[in-house]
């Protein structure tokens, strides 16, 4: 094992500009890293090294460096089987290259950075490179916490830890880590943008379709629209769509049996309407906060949309695939508790649900405010920006 130097002391003693590395593996932490090299002061450079995919996030913050490696799971842990089918689509043939530059980077940064779950941390450990911050974004003090071997790997490893709750940074602390719990980052990476989804309400209620961002959007908002086909006609709501940069919406159109008419409104995140069988699906890109907040309920079949939708104070409805991990399941319901309900995958399911809570305003709101209290506060992201600038 190759001797880990103590984090933070690369030589570079806080200058007036900082060169930083930030180190992510997977499409969320990709956003989440980008939104904290978006808040740097001027002068400030930050380079970029997506583990996992492309790094799309950082188109116009940040170049790229580092190894570029695709894996058929795109880092999404949800579904059983995902580490066999990354393993045979070649992830351990990432590993040389993504140590060899980790090595090549030890001296040449000020601060490291990484953001995701422990792969970060191990192959930072494993090239002697240390880290300065590491932003955990999976683990929560509800469910999910860390176990002996990660707190060493952690303490070994990082100078100051930011974790989604005071529960998890305890324990760090109890360790003898520098852990800080200000918030939920994912929150503050949150979109909003030119779309005026208010001026588009004609209903009582509205609710958003979160259907998520890779090979079952298309499925997941076809089962979602069918379930919304089966409200009462006094409950259908105002629907509007959240859809994931490089999904097409004739893609959505061919999905759902809806027809698709384009834009008219000279917004930039407009991207038309689906419309058919009664119902009219608002589609728009890059302003999921817009729609969140205009709506009373959610269906989500995203991940990190579906926190933000919690923080926003939005209860959330979920349909569970039969091919997701169970435990990655549970670990979620542990934090989100009663904010979010998971149902099964039947649209029979997800009607009765959405029409039970589009009934019940008092309902609608204790969830809300359940998942604004587990899933918040906003602000994570300035105070992180705030550290990473200390000496």
């Amino acid at each position: 094992m190759p001797e880990l130097a103590k984090p933070g002391t690369s030589g570079l003693t806080a200058p007036m500009t900082a060169r930083f590395l930030f180190i992510a593996n997977g499409n969320g932490e990709d956003s989440i890293a980008a939104e904290i090299i978006s808040r740097l002061p001027a002068g400030h450079v930050a380079d970029a090294y997506p583990v996992v995919g492309q790094g799309r996030a950082y188109e116009g913050l940040a170049p790229l460096v580092g190894p570029r490696f695709d894996i058929p799971s795109e880092g999404w842990r949800h579904t059983k089987g995902s580490v066999a089918r990354d393993v045979r689509g070649g992830m351990l043939s990432s590993i040389r290259p993504a140590l060899s530059f980790l090595r090549s980077a030890r001296g040449r940064y000020d601060k490291v950075v990484v953001v995701g779950d422990n792969v970060g941390p191990i192959l930072c450990l494993l090239a002697g490179l240390p880290i300065d911050v590491y932003l955990d974004v999976f683990k929560s003090g509800f469910a999910h916490t860390y176990s002996a071997p990660e707190r060493w790997l952690i303490r070994r490893t990082c100078k100051t830890v930011f974790t989604r709750d005071a529960m998890l940074a305890e324990t760090l602390a109890r360790a003898g880590i520098d852990a800080r719990a200000a918030g939920n980052v994912m929150l503050d990476t949150t979109t909003y943008g030119q779309y005026d989804a208010t001026a588009r309400r004609t209903r009582p209620l509205a609710v958003t379709l979160l259907p998520g961002s890779r090979a079952t959007t298309g499925e997941s908002l076809a089962l979602q629209v069918d379930a919304l086909r089966q409200l009462p006609p006094d409950l259908r709501p105002d629907i509007f769509v959240a859809v994931a940069g490089g999904i097409a919406p004739t893609t959505l159109a061919q999905a759902t049996g809806l027809t698709h008419q384009p834009p008219t409104s000279g917004e930039t995140a407009d991207l038309g309407t689906l419309a058919g069988d009664g119902l009219t699906l608002h589609l728009a890109t890059g302003v999921t906060g817009n729609l969140i907040e205009a709506s009373d309920v959610v269906l989500s079949q995203a991940g990190t949309a579906t926190q933000q939708a919690l923080g926003l104070g939005r209860p959330v409805i979920t349909f569970d695939r039969p091919d997701n991990r169970r435990k990655r399941m549970a670990d979620e319901q542990a934090l989100m508790g009663e904010s979010r309900e998971l149902v099964p995958q039947d649209a029979t399911a997800l009607a009765t649900a959405t029409a039970r809570l589009l009934s019940d305003s008092a309902e609608r709101t204790r969830r809300g405010e359940i998942g604004a209290e587990r899933l918040g506060p906003f602000g994570a992201a300035a105070k992180i920006v705030q550290r990473l600038l200390e000496p």
